[in-house]
């Protein structure tokens, strides 16, 4: 179904950025996520308002609650922390600081409240629902507003959205932020690992995560560290020996450096916390390794935010928007939350007390219960083939590690399928992966599936080919059947965010002016239209939304109009070969010539940077990941069929065989099924254009599902 905008609210929105009990609410994205509530707000016909300073700002009312409008919330993708502000709020936390608080949103006919931060916040937000209809008496009772006004403000509605680097929430995949932190100690630990190679180091870093070791995991996985330390899994006793020997054995084996990554709430199996210093003091007296402590503090939540954080803050902002509307009297306060690639709406209190859940699994040393809660010799080849797509070399590298400690004899093919044929074939051991060449076509690849399907398709012939294979995508074009994401597209997206983050930059000093990106994909249109959603693009030209001359005619129109008002910058994003007519190079002539007087215009074609430079962290944890899953499977294979190769099976992980049928010429390389073009709508939206939204799959009200522990055969 399609949701009727033309009904505005019946009352005002409010945007509040509280901030949470025990620490700093503040991380990259949440601009985002203000800016989608805000306009997504206005776009409804709803009056939406900031509070500034968090409950602070509502506490003390005044100039601290204003209205916002559409122009306030440009130029703020790119911008990390929060421009509303947050601050502590003790006052808030008595009763008669809420009652203040209450009577200065009555004052404004506010009854919607978006609040954006962790449990803490959350859980404040909830008691305030709680006590709205008490609150309101008593201020009725002193005199300060009337019966009328009681009764026209008689339900506060509440939609939270999670803000933490620390992805510490239940209930929801990622939050708002963590992505963006782990940009931060990736790049840090990438900058780190040059000097340590050379001066044959030991590096010893402390990530956040007083309570959660979710940052210090990832990055270990994304970075290769040698030793992680996280709270929700201390040590056994006797780690420290455990630890040097293994540090011994890397650097026997030639390996000129050592990391070791510690949450800062890191401890051991007696509730004794685990310091940098401590470990630096162990390396250094048992091994005599030069060894540097490096604390990453603070820059973890700075910064700019990644592609990721924009494109999730800004669909929650749209969701939260969209909950609120639907909210009645009955219903619970929520959070909006990720779970796989959908937005989905759980009850605010149940995610907050299974949050807490974990926290209490830990303080009674029950580790395995909290990990819970968080939610938990045979020969193969490893080919890269196709094009290059950052991610790539961590999936070889996890699916190579992961196999040898199967028990099986990894090989890389250097050159892919000629290679194959050629038999440049390399034996691989634990520690020295051999980075195969990308040539042309599969196993870690994009659409090249069909060459793998083509090893299956003549079993008949050779018995050779009756061997388990498997597939994992990659390509930086996320064009691969039946998988929402691939190995690559995540760096690709934020080579294209921030090289338009750049561009918009450089033409700071300038007069209005548009600039027209070109960017790859083939005829898929994901890294344009999800790249063009984190920007804050305009416009996006795509070959799966087919336009013509009046559609570009009527973009050019709309923003004339906006660059008529105070914004300063345009940005138009077209996918490579979404129409063979309609250039870059025309379109970039028809806008100069159309915007005569009001802007100019500038062009860009990204090319292949998109497809270079270091991956993210969520591709290099992707691929580890997903990898490592391949090797598994084929191992369950291999035991399976041991005696008859005739019955081993053909797999494509993460690829459906049904969705293999594609609505496009096979040439264009277009899956049937894409996810994201439902987002395209939002990025219109998000853009000033009056559009439907198809709300049918939005998130409907859920409950949390505890992750129960599986059955052992």
């Amino acid at each position: 179904m399609y949701f009727s905008f033309s009904l505005p609210l019946s009352a005002s929105l409010c945007l509040s950025l509280p901030l949470s009990a025990s620490l700093c609410c503040c991380c990259a994205g949440m601009n985002a996520a203000v800016r989608a509530v805000v306009r997504m707000g206005i776009y409804v016909g709803a009056k939406v308002y900031f509070v500034h300073e968090g409950y602070q700002g509502m506490v003390d009312g005044g100039d601290n609650i204003e209205e916002a409008s559409w122009e306030s919330v440009s130029s703020m993708l790119q911008v990390g922390g929060t421009v509303i502000g947050s601050a502590r709020c003790k006052e808030f936390r008595s009763h008669e600081g809420r009652r203040k608080a209450a009577h200065h949103l009555v004052q404004r006919d506010i009854t919607n409240l978006c609040v954006i931060g962790g449990d803490g916040s959350l859980t404040g937000a909830n008691l305030f629902r709680e006590e709205w209809s008490g609150l309101l008496e008593e201020l009725v009772q002193q005199g300060l507003i009337d019966e009328e006004a009681a009764q026209n403000n008689s339900e506060l509605h509440i939609v939270g959205m999670v803000g933490s680097i620390d992805n510490d929430f239940c209930g929801t995949d990622m939050t708002i932020g963590t992505d963006s932190a782990l940009h931060r100690i990736i790049e840090v630990v990438d900058a780190i690992m040059t000097t340590a190679q050379s001066h044959q180091r030991t590096f010893v870093l402390e990530v956040m995560g007083r309570h959660c070791g979710y940052l210090a995991l990832v990055s270990a996985l994304a970075c290769g560290a040698d030793w992680v330390l996280i709270p929700e899994m201390p040590p056994e006793d006797g780690w420290e020996e455990q630890m040097c020997q293994k540090l011994s054995e890397n650097r026997a084996d030639k390996k000129r450096l050592n990391i070791i990554i510690v949450a800062e709430g890191a401890i051991d199996s007696h509730n004794k916390p685990i310091t940098t210093d401590h470990i630096k003091e162990l390396v250094v007296s048992c091994l005599g390794f030069d060894t540097r402590v490096t604390i990453l503090g603070h820059v973890q939540r700075g910064g700019t935010p990644s592609a990721f954080d924009r494109i999730l803050a800004s669909r929650m902002g749209v969701e939260a928007v969209l909950a609120l509307l639907e909210a009645s009297a009955s219903t619970p306060a929520c959070v909006v939350s990720l779970c796989g690639n959908q937005a989905v709406r759980l009850p605010l209190m149940e995610c907050v007390q299974m949050t807490q859940d974990v926290q209490k699994a830990m303080d009674e040393k029950n580790f395995e219960e909290a990990v819970r809660l968080r939610g938990s010799s045979f020969n193969v080849a490893v080919l890269n083939v196709g094009a290059p797509a950052a991610g790539m070399n961590a999936a070889v590298r996890s699916a190579v590690r992961v196999g040898i400690t199967e028990g099986h004899k990894m090989f890389a093919v250097n050159d892919g399928f000629e290679g194959f044929y050629k038999g440049q074939v390399l034996g691989l051991r634990h520690m020295i992966v051999v980075i195969s060449l990308w040539y042309h076509l599969t196993l870690l690849t994009g659409f090249a599936f069909l060459g793998v399907m083509e090893l299956s398709a003549a079993r008949d012939k050779y018995n050779e080919f009756c061997v388990p294979m498997v597939m994992v995508p990659a390509t930086v074009s996320n064009n691969i059947p039946g998988s929402d994401l691939s190995i690559g597209a995540d760096t690709a997206l934020n080579a294209i965010t921030d090289t338009c983050d750049r561009i918009k930059q450089s033409a700071s000093g300038t007069k209005r002016r548009v600039f027209i990106i070109e960017t790859m994909g083939g005829y898929c249109g994901y890294l344009a239209s999800v790249g063009g959603l984190a920007a804050g693009a305009d416009a996006v030209y795509i070959y799966e939304e087919p336009f013509d001359i009046r559609d570009l005619q009527s973009n050019v129109e709309h923003l004339t109009e906006k660059m008529k008002t105070g914004i300063q910058r345009g940005l138009v994003l077209r996918n490579e070969n979404s129409n063979e007519n309609f250039t870059t190079d025309f379109i970039y002539q028809l806008y100069s010539e159309e915007g005569k007087g009001v802007f100019d215009c500038r062009k860009n074609v990204l090319g292949h940077m998109q497809q270079g430079g270091a991956p993210s962290p969520f591709d290099r944890n992707f691929g580890t990941k997903i990898a490592a899953k391949a090797i598994q499977w084929i191992s369950r294979k291999l035991k399976e069929s041991y005696k008859e190769a005739s019955n081993c099976l053909f797999c494509v992980i993460m690829v459906s065989c049904v969705c293999f049928v594609l609505s496009y010429p096979i040439s264009h390389r277009i899956p049937k099924e894409q996810w994201w073009l439902k987002l395209r709508p939002l990025m219109k939206i998000l853009a000033k254009y009056k559009t439907s939204y198809d709300v049918s799959d939005s998130g409907q009200l859920e409950h949390v599902t505890r992750v129960r522990p599986k059955k052992v055969d």
